[in-house]
C-alpha cells in the first residue's frame, strides 16, 4: 500500500510540476512583454514579501504532520481529530496575523521601493496578490496537512493541476483582451482560492471529518522548536529578492526572478521525487521499522541523487542560453548574465542535494535538534549578501546563498546519518562526492558537443537533449558502477509495484 501511494504521489507530482513550470514561464513573460521589466520586478518582489507569512506555517505544518503519523498508523480517530482541531485553531490565528501584516506591508512597501509607480497602484497589487495566500491558510491548510500525513499528496496535486490549468487559460485570455496587471493577478488569485475549497470537500466526504463540531484539542509537541527553525528557513529562502529590493533595483529583481523561473522549475520537478516520501518514512519511524527505513532510504537516496545530478548539471550548462531566448525582444533590460546563471544554478544544486536529509529530519520530528543550524544558515546568508550586494549586485546575493546553503547541507547530512539512520556519515558522503565528480565531468565534456546556434527554442531544445543525454549516460553509468546494490533495489521495488497492479486489475 505504501509503495502504491508513493507511486501515485510521484506520478501526479511530476504532472503538477510540469504544469507549474508552464505557468511559471507563461505569466512572467506576459507581464514583461505587456508591462515591462520593472512591473515584473515589482510583482516578484511583492510575492516574495508575502511569502514571509509562510515562516509561521513552515514552522508549524511539519510538526503537525509528524504528530499525525502515529495516530494515523494506529487508527486513533479521537487523537487525529484533536490534533487537527488544534492545527485549525493555529492556522486561523496565522490568518489574522497575515491580515495585519498585509495592512502594514501595503502602506509601508510603496514608500520605500525605488520606482515611479503610484501608491495606489502598488497598494492594490499587494491586496490582490494576497487573496489566495489568505484563503489557503484560513480555509485549507489543516486538511492539506492531513492528506499529506495520510500519504495522499496525489489528491492535493490533482486539485492544484486543475487550478493552474484554469489560471493559465484565464491569463492568456486577459492578455489578449489587453487587461491591466491588476486584473491578471486578480483572476489568478481567485482561481487559486479553488484549492482549499476542493481539499476541504474531499476530506469531509471521504474521511467524514468536520472540525466545526469538534471541541477537543490536543497539544502539539515541539511546535515552538519547529517554528523557530522554520522562521529561519523561510527568511533564508526569501533573502535574495528582499535584499535586492532594498539595496539594489527592481530591474535586478526582475533579472533574478527570470533566472529563478528556470531553477524553480527544475526544483518543482525535483520535488516530485521528494513530496510524499516524507510521510512514507514518517510511517516507518512511527512503527519503529529501523532496518526497513535504512534499506528503503538508501535506495531512495541513490535514485534521488542520480536524478539531481542529471537535472542540475544540465541546468548549469543550459540556464543562460535559455534566458537569452526567453527574453529575446525585450529592449528595456539585458537579462543575460553568465556568471550569475552559473551561481544560481549551483546554489539550487546544493539545496537539492540536502532535501532527502531535510525531509527525514522533519519525518522524525527532530526540530529542536536542528534549529541552531537553521539560524546559522539564515544569518550567514543575510550578512554575506548585504556585504556583497552593493559592490557585486546579483553575484553578491548568489555567493551569500551558496555559502549559507553549504553550511546547512553539511548539518543535515551529519544529523540524519548519526541520529536517525545510525550509520556513518560516509554512507551519504561518498554518494555526494560522486555527484560532484559526475557534475564536473559533465560540464567539462559538454564544451565539446556540436551545439546548434542558440537562436530559437527549437535549437535550444536540440542542444538541451544532447546535454541531458550526456548527463544521463555519465551519471547512470557511474552510479551503476559504484552503487550496484541500490540499483538492484530500485528495479526490485518497481517490479513489485507493477506485479501488484496486475493482480488488482
Amino acid at each position: 500500500m505504501r509503495s502504491k501511494k508513493a507511486l501515485l504521489n510521484l506520478i501526479f507530482n511530476v504532472i503538477l510540476k510540469i504544469i507549474i513550470i508552464i505557468y511559471g514561464f507563461v505569466v512572467p513573460k506576459i507581464i514583461i512583454s505587456h508591462f515591462g521589466s520593472e512591473i515584473n520586478g515589482l510583482v516578484s518582489s511583492i510575492t516574495q514579501f508575502l511569502a514571509y507569512i509562510t515562516l509561521l506555517e513552515s514552522g508549524f505544518g511539519p510538526v503537525v504532520k509528524a504528530a499525525l503519523y502515529k495516530p494515523i498508523a494506529q487508527k486513533n480517530r479521537n487523537e487525529i481529530l484533536g490534533l487537527l482541531k488544534s492545527a485549525e485553531s493555529v492556522f486561523k490565528k496565522i490568518s489574522k496575523v497575515f491580515i495585519v501584516y498585509i495592512m502594514i506591508l501595503s502602506v509601508i512597501y510603496p514608500l520605500f521601493i525605488k520606482n515611479d509607480f503610484g501608491f495606489i497602484f502598488t497598494f492594490s497589487l499587494i491586496i490582490i496578490i494576497s487573496i489566495s495566500v489568505f484563503a489557503e491558510y484560513y480555509f485549507g491548510m489543516t486538511y492539506r496537512l492531513y492528506l499529506q500525513a495520510e500519504q495522499k499528496n496525489y489528491i492535493i496535486s490533482i486539485i492544484q493541476i486543475v487550478s493552474y490549468v484554469i489560471c493559465i487559460f484565464l491569463v492568456v485570455i486577459c492578455a489578449k483582451i489587453g487587461t491591466s496587471v491588476q486584473t491578471i493577478k486578480l483572476v489568478t488569485s481567485l482561481a487559486f482560492v479553488l484549492r482549499p475549497i476542493l481539499q476541504n470537500f474531499y476530506v469531509r466526504k471521504n474521511y467524514h471529518i468536520n472540525l466545526k463540531n469538534e471541541t477537543k484539542k490536543i497539544e502539539i509537541k515541539n511546535k515552538w522548536d519547529g517554528l523557530a527553525q522554520h522562521i529561519a528557513a523561510v527568511i533564508h529562502g526569501n533573502t535574495d529578492i528582499s535584499i535586492l529590493t532594498i539595496f539594489s533595483t527592481l530591474n535586478n529583481v526582475s533579472i533574478y526572478s527570470v533566472y529563478a523561473l528556470i531553477t524553480s522549475g527544475v526544483r518543482s520537478f525535483l520535488l516530485s521525487f521528494v513530496n510524499g516520501f516524507d510521510s512514507t518514512f514518517g510511517d516507518m519511524i512511527a512503527k519503529n521499522e529501523v532496518e526497513n527505513l535504512n534499506k528503503k532510504y538508501g535506495i531512495y537516496e541513490t535514485l534521488y541523487q542520480l536524478i539531481v545530478t542529471i537535472l542540475f548539471s544540465s541546468a548549469i550548462i543550459l540556464i543562460s542560453p535559455f534566458v537569452s531566448i526567453y527574453t529575446n525582444g525585450i529592449k528595456d533590460l539585458n537579462y543575460v548574465n553568465l556568471t550569475f546563471g552559473y551561481l544560481i544554478a549551483i546554489s539550487e544544486f546544493i539545496w537539492a542535494i540536502r532535501q532527502p536529509y531535510n525531509e527525514l529530519v522533519k519525518s522524525a520530528g527532530h526540530f529542536k535538534e536542528t534549529r541552531i543550524g537553521a539560524w546559522v544558515e539564515c544569518i550567514s546568508n543575510i550578512v554575506i549578501s548585504i556585504i556583497l550586494v552593493r559592490r557585486y549586485g546579483l553575484i553578491g546575493v548568489a555567493i551569500g546563498t551558496i555559502v549559507a546553503m553549504t553550511i546547512r547541507t553539511v548539518e543535515f547530512v551529519y544529523h540524519t546519518n548519526k541520529y536517525i539512520l545510525n550509520r556513518t556519515i560516509w554512507e551519504s558522503g561518498k554518494k555526494i562526492l560522486l555527484v560532484i565528480i559526475e557534475t564536473l565531468i559533465i560540464v567539462f565534456i559538454s564544451k565539446y558537443l556540436p551545439y546548434l546556434e542558440n537562436i530559437s527554442y527549437f535549437n535550444w531544445i536540440v542542444n538541451a537533449i544532447m546535454v541531458v543525454v550526456l548527463a544521463s549516460a555519465i551519471t547512470i553509468a557511474l552510479h551503476f558502477i559504484f552503487f550496484r546494490k541500490e540499483f538492484k533495489g530500485i528495479f526490485k521495488i518497481i517490479k513489485g509495484i507493477f506485479k501488484k497492479q496486475k493482480k488488482i486489475n
